[in-house]
């Protein structure tokens, strides 16, 4: 929420310090976002972002002007000559303004004059400053300038000059006295909704620095005329809607609102509309109860003439409603929204005529003409606001402070606030009474507190007396029980107090103060730390991935089925997944089923900047369970896209580069399951996994069992992702089944000191055969001295009978206690050609095949 101090200051005293009060409402939980200074110099110790200091209005040479007389430029129809009152001094200036005109006089405005700083929109559309300078325009020379709104950088639009309120100062002042402003910008966190507005947070500045809040008393002016009979309200379901009050004011004139209240709605981020819309949006800021107002008049046209009946009810199917947003555009383009049953209305005879605290109707929504109108001032149900908002991409000011909650008593002195600004500023006459449907008031809610319940929760005391101030600061009743106990009764404009003592006891501390807590040693002697295995297999895991130069990654766990579904296209998961509520987007309505998704959205976006892209997460997946909450197993994604090296001189010229590809990819996943000392790891061609290319893929299997795949990206999945025409190689495993695997102890072999004996063996075997299966029975047949065997050459082609290949084998041979002879190392050597031959019906090139 953005808070003009200026605003805010006529509800409590303020510090001479803002960076003092940035700081302390901070500390209470109302954290500041940024701080926007409008023409004052920056004051010392208060964080400004240099674009959000904008310019210092020079006390000297921007002042307040009166207009004494307004001609026309005899050489120009466009300009004008303004001649102004400069206090104790006459200039005449040209403005080419057209929202003032020949012949009118009195006004107040902002006169810049030679050396004023200010905004400038360049052809280009950007924002530049310029300093004021004299030029002749059309023959006559001028050296001052009539300010707009955007010159002085207060709004991003310039609507003509700024014209003050009669009651502003005097000519000559400096404007930085007016219209000077500093606005912080506060973060209101879901729990204290009440902060969303200025009376709230002036209670808080009050209760913090030990003042008094002051709310000006609303003194109501209204007619004879009554308003029974005008308009009838009906509430379908007290739970939807919990109070609606219904006010009629006649005789508006809709025009512009005062300068003062325009300007607050300037700096409080709202652009100013009217005076009808911006009395309510005032209202809105000022108490935190959003209003809206109907024509009056087209109500009852609506109703044949006859008094409105006004009903809150959920819209029935088929319904629709033109939204207010639908006025900017051309009636053939505008178009209405359908409405459910999930939709809370407000209706009359002929149907919808708003949107329960989201928006309201094109075709009952104030006017230039309107004179009569019916103001609104209600409470509805949070969480179907919200989810309406939701559904139609509708967020307002008015819904966001629905949808945290607004307590019902809000209603009744709001609309009483708003209608007095109408009797003031819109000429309006209000009418005696108030239709207030209230079919279910909550009662008060009364707490007991005492001094031994606070020091239980806090572990220190607070005063009583400072107890009594802040509660009574924060507007709470309290009555005195005995010496160290107090009945307090919650405010009736907050909804986040619970039964019991605790959200009081936290009240206290936040405005005592977290800083001031006291600090002091546990008193007793901390336990013994203990190991935690899963924790420590998962540390070790991205230490051993990050030692292969792959980079962590941290995804959302809310996603959406459709994302997921981009895994495999012929098996939607929507029904599989665990699905949100509420959820905050229809982009993040069900929780993960599998990290990859996640990884190739941050491979995509990487590589858009990027040549090569090598990542892993690590992370948990969600899984309909037997119970009601799902089932969180732990996951493992890998992706490797682009250079498999970075480019170097050296590169060879015209070679296309390197990329990763399938054997990278194997060959993270086979270090990890080596520095993790997995028993029995063996990996298996296969084809029934949809998201990998089904000649390109493997599983990864520990013990016999199935641990996850990986392999070459699906080009059609790539594709789904923005990874076209790239090789992206991907695996995705189950770290609950891999880390189960690790044993918990492993014996070291200690190295031989005696030198090695290499040899090689070329076999030719079947095409079926896999390299997996050749040195299974190599090492078997090796025993003890056979110490590693790799492979090093595949050959296919002329020379071998069809449907055959030949592998070429590196086999090393080591006693740990001996050099071994020649006798042994081909006697050991022997036996490996003769166990192939047998087993695999294996030729051994050189002896049984040239």
């Amino acid at each position: 929420m953005l808070v003009p101090l200026s605003w805010l200051k006529d509800y409590v005293p303020l510090p001479s310090d803002p960076a003092a009060l940035v700081e302390r409402l901070t500390i209470a939980g109302l954290e500041s976002s940024g701080v926007k200074v409008f023409g004052l110099p920056v004051p010392a110790g208060l964080r400004v972002k240099p674009d959000d200091a904008g310019i210092v209005w020079d006390r000297d040479k921007l002042i307040v002007a009166k207009v004494l007389e307004i001609t026309k430029h005899p050489n120009a129809d466009t300009l004008r000559l303004v001649r102004l009152d400069l206090g104790g001094a006459e200039k005449t200036v040209i403005t080419g303004a057209q929202n003032i005109a020949p012949g009118q006089s009195g006004m107040k405005i902002v006169l810049g004059l030679r050396g004023s700083r200010y905004f400038f929109q360049g052809k280009d559309g950007k924002k530049t400053t310029m300093t004021l300078e004299p030029r002749a325009l059309r023959g006559i020379d001028n050296d001052a300038m009539c300010m707009s709104d955007y010159e002085l950088g207060i709004a991003d639009e310039s609507e003509g000059i700024i014209i003050l309120d009669d009651a502003d100062p005097a000519p000559g002042t400096p404007i930085q006295d007016v219209l000077g402003e500093i606005v912080v910008e506060l973060d209101i966190l879901p729990n204290m909704a009440r902060c969303l507005s200025m009376i709230g947070i002036a209670r808080e500045v009050a209760a913090l620095n030990g003042t008094k809040t002051h709310v000006p008393e609303t003194t109501l002016a209204t007619v004879a005329d009554k308003i029974d009979g005008k308009v009838k309200v009906e509430i379908a379901d007290a739970k939807l809607c919990a109070r609606y009050t219904a006010t009629v004011i006649r005789n508006v004139t809709v025009g512009p609102a005062p300068r003062w209240m325009r300007s607050r709605l300037h700096y409080a981020g709202m652009r100013p509309i009217n005076n009808a819309v911006d009395i309510t949006n005032y209202v809105m800021l000022e108490h935190g109860q959003p209003l809206h107002a109907f024509d009056y008049d087209v109500l009852v046209a609506r109703a044949g003439g006859a008094a409105p009946t006004i009903t809150v009810r959920p819209a029935r199917a088929g319904e629709t409603l033109l939204l207010l947003n639908q006025g900017t555009k051309k009636p053939e383009d505008r178009k209405a929204v359908e409405l459910s049953p999930d939709n809370l209305v407000i209706a009359d005879s002929a149907g919808p005529i708003a949107l329960a605290g989201v928006m309201g109707g094109l075709e009952t929504e104030v006017s230039a003409t309107t004179k009569t109108i019916l103001l609104e001032s209600a409470c509805f149900d949070f969480v179907s606001v919200r989810k309406t908002a939701r559904q139609f991409n509708e967020f307002s000011e008015a819904s966001t402070r629905f949808a945290r909650g607004v307590h019902p008593e809000q209603a009744k002195p709001a609309a009483a606030r708003a209608a007095q600004l109408f009797h003031d500023h819109a000429g309006g006459e209000v009418l005696s009474g108030v239709v207030d449907a209230y079919p279910a008031p909550l009662p008060p809610q009364v707490i007991d507190l005492d001094t031994a319940e606070i020091r239980r929760l806090l572990g220190f005391d607070i005063p009583g007396e400072e107890v009594e101030r802040v509660l009574t600061a924060l507007q709470f009743g309290v009555e005195r029980d005995g010496d160290d106990a107090w009945t307090v009764t919650t405010p009736q404009t907050r909804l986040d107090i619970q039964a019991g003592a605790a959200d009081l006891i936290e009240e206290l501390a936040r405005v005592y103060g977290y800083d001031k807590l006291p600090e002091r040693l546990l008193p007793l002697e901390l336990p013994e730390p203990t190991g935690n295995r899963a924790i420590e297999l998962e540390d070790r895991t991205r230490d051993l991935l990050a030692d292969q130069g792959l980079q962590d990654t941290i995804t959302y766990s809310l996603t959406s089925a459709e994302v997921e579904g981009r895994l495999d296209p012929t098996k939607p998961l929507a029904a599989s997944h665990v699905a949100l509520l509420n959820p905050l987007s229809p982009e993040r309505g069900v929780l993960r089923r599998a990290l990859l998704p996640g990884v190739l959205q941050v491979a995509k976006h990487n590589l858009e900047s990027a040549d090569s892209v090598a990542l892993y997460e690590l992370g948990f997946v969600y899984l309909p369970g037997k119970e009601k909450l799902p089932d969180e197993p732990r996951r493992l994604a890998i992706v490797l896209c682009g250079r498999r090296a970075p480019a170097a001189w050296d590169d060879p010229q015209g070679a296309p580069p390197k990329v990763y590809d399938f054997y990278d990819l194997k060959g993270v996943v086979e270090s990890l399951a080596a520095d993790l000392h997995l028993p029995a790891v063996s990996f298996a061609a296969t084809q029934s996994v949809p998201w990998l290319h089904p000649m390109r893929a493997a599983d990864l299997r520990v013990n016999g069992t199935s641990v996850g795949a990986f392999g070459e990206l699906h080009p059609k999945v790539a594709a789904s992702f923005g990874l076209a025409d790239r090789a992206v190689m991907a695996a995705e495993l189950d770290l609950e089944a891999v880390l189960a695997a690790v044993p918990a102890r492993y014996g070291y072999r200690p190295f031989s000191t005696f030198p090695p004996a290499k040899r090689d063996i070329a076999i030719v075997i079947p095409e079926a055969t896999t390299a997996e299966q050749v040195l299974a029975e190599i090492r078997a047949a090796g025993g003890d001295l056979l110490t590693d065997a790799a492979l090093f050459d595949v050959y296919r082609g002329t020379g071998l009978p069809d449907g055959t290949k030949s592998l070429a084998f590196a086999l090393t041979y080591q006693a740990p206690d001996r050099t071994l002879g020649e006798k042994e190392i081909v006697k050991a050597h022997e036996k490996v050609e003769g166990r192939l031959r047998h087993m695999l019906h294996a030729q051994i090139r050189g002896k049984d095949i040239t």
